[in-house]
């Protein structure tokens, strides 16, 4: 049968090849589940709404611990596994001990679809629908997500200590980070975008606001009023865990506003700001872009979470469907 044009492109929209070393990895589509467990999108938006009801900020959480579950051995729900005798999980890496949140709102999601659906979706595509679910439940843009990932038997401890972006990382490091999961200078700036909801430890900033890159000086990017701002919260000595947006306009609503930021002086992380006053030009334009208007960073960003969320997924006979998100089967 030959297929027409229009119907290639259908199946090429629903269907994304990963491609690593010329070997097929994977094979997702948005309809997966549409015969084994039609409700599923239904049942974590539902959940999630309640979620971020209850917590504005749960949204942010639940799309960064989606973010460091990809980054490291792809997006295949490691993140969520417990340290057992054998093993030593992603939990307590340093990118996310006393950091990471969310995981009883996974759990809860997760309860919900094996009540409806036992042993039929994965952890996996549950956490990738509901950091979608989040960007939308905060005001920003939807978008198909592509299903079938199975859960990983494994976690990586010193991946994610060694692959994820790290708040004092300079951009030439955040770039080599993403590429190195098959991620474009693009999707760096568009997916740092996820920082316009959200809140950061003091912990995570303070060298910038007391003694930056060892100088004995406040970063210099930041501007003055923003400077003093944030040392009022954060003091040069203890309060680690005290928290400030990372968006200091619009913290639980998600826009462009963080890119306005960026221009003004006023990004939160030293990695946000790099991609602005670094001397490598590569950010800017982007950075610019979206500040001057939320039609490209929404038109982008779904297009990079699709992108992200296909990093080495688990398909087919490999890895599981886990009953209990936390540990294997």
């Amino acid at each position: 049968m030959k297929l027409t044009f229009t119907t290639w492109m259908a199946i090429m929209a629903t269907t994304l090849i990963v491609v690593s070393n010329g070997v097929v990895q994977a094979q997702l589509t948005s309809n997966f589940y549409n015969s084994s467990c039609p409700n599923v999108q239904a049942i974590v938006r539902s959940g999630m709404r309640s979620a971020v009801q209850k917590e504005a900020r749960m949204a942010a959480s639940i799309l960064r611990l989606f973010f460091h579950d990809c980054f490291v051995q792809g997006c295949d729900a490691s993140v969520l596994l417990d340290d057992t005798p054998t093993m030593q999980g992603e939990k307590n890496a340093l990118p996310n001990a006393n950091s990471l949140r969310g995981f009883d709102v996974v759990d809860t999601l997760k309860a919900n679809v094996e009540s409806s659906c036992p042993g039929v979706v994965s952890c996996a595509d549950i956490l990738a629908l509901a950091s979608r679910d989040a960007v939308v439940l905060s005001g920003g843009p939807t978008w198909n997500v592509l299903l079938g990932r199975r859960d990983s038997l494994t976690a990586s401890y010193s991946g994610a200590n060694a692959n994820l972006p790290a708040p004092f990382d300079d951009l030439n490091t955040l770039i080599k980070k993403f590429q190195a999961q098959g991620l474009s200078v693009s999707d760096l700036v568009t997916l740092s975008g996820a920082h316009t909801i959200g809140q950061a430890r003091c912990v995570n900033f303070r060298a910038r606001l007391y003694n930056n890159d060892g100088t004995g000086e406040p970063d210099s990017t930041l501007s003055t009023t923003y400077l003093q701002q944030l040392q009022s919260n954060c003091p040069s000595n203890g309060s680690d865990d005290n928290l400030a947006p990372l968006d200091l306009q619009t913290a639980t609503q998600f826009d462009n506003c963080y890119f306005n930021n960026l221009v003004n002086q006023k990004g939160l992380l030293g990695s946000d700001q790099e991609l602005f006053s670094s001397n490598d030009s590569s950010t800017t334009p982007i950075v610019q872009k979206y500040a001057q208007s939320s039609r490209g960073f929404f038109a982008n960003f779904p297009t990079s979470m699709i992108s992200m969320g296909n990093i080495s997924p688990l398909t087919g006979t490999s890895g599981q469907i886990r009953t209990n998100c936390h540990a294997i089967n």
